[in-house]
């Protein structure tokens, strides 16, 4: 482990044991902790978080970035990786992309040993993205300057026009 002589400036090491983990549980399939490695160390354009996933679950929904790319890169357990329509069964030391685009490219990891999957999960950053979610039909648009400043989750049925509730020009 590093000593701490940067005197409160950016630290440019970062132990995994040391970091403040968060945890969460949705329903029966989704569990995890996990934190953020970049923040610790001043990245700010790429976006990285450690994640340990209990046995049978999953961190996050089947999903796709329209502008974001990902990778993970497993260190320990077993899983199963969903990628389009296919799964691939992995394990530590395989590194696993998620480019951008449609839902060819859609994603989600579930931990499918009897032991903790742990891994990291690097990401490009924007200011804007557009996340699909193919299972549930759902889409997300959020901006990030810092921190999340917006976001909404929708059905493309929710749509309404462009000029839904403006007022007129002369008001």
């Amino acid at each position: 482990m590093a000593d701490d002589d940067t005197g409160g400036a950016v630290r440019p090491v970062v132990n995994i044991g040391a970091l403040r983990m968060e945890s969460y549980r949705k329903g029966s399939g989704y569990e995890s902790a996990d934190a953020s490695v970049s923040d610790p160390v001043g990245l700010s354009k790429i976006g990285a978080r450690y994640i340990e996933v209990p046995p049978g679950k999953s961190s996050c929904p089947f999903h796709v970035h329209h502008v974001e790319e990902e990778m993970f890169v497993i260190l320990e357990g077993q899983g199963a990786y969903r990628f389009g329509e296919k799964t691939y069964e992995v394990g530590p030391g395989d590194v696993l992309g998620a480019p951008c685009g449609g839902a060819e490219f859609a994603h989600k990891l579930t931990n499918t040993g009897d032991s903790l999957l742990k891994y990291f999960a690097i990401s490009t950053l924007s200011a804007t993205d557009v996340c699909e979610y193919p299972d549930s039909g759902k889409f997300g648009v959020g901006t990030h300057f810092g921190k999340l400043a917006f976001r909404f989750i929708g059905r493309a049925e929710d749509s309404c026009d462009y000029w839904d509730g403006e007022p007129d020009a002369r008001d």
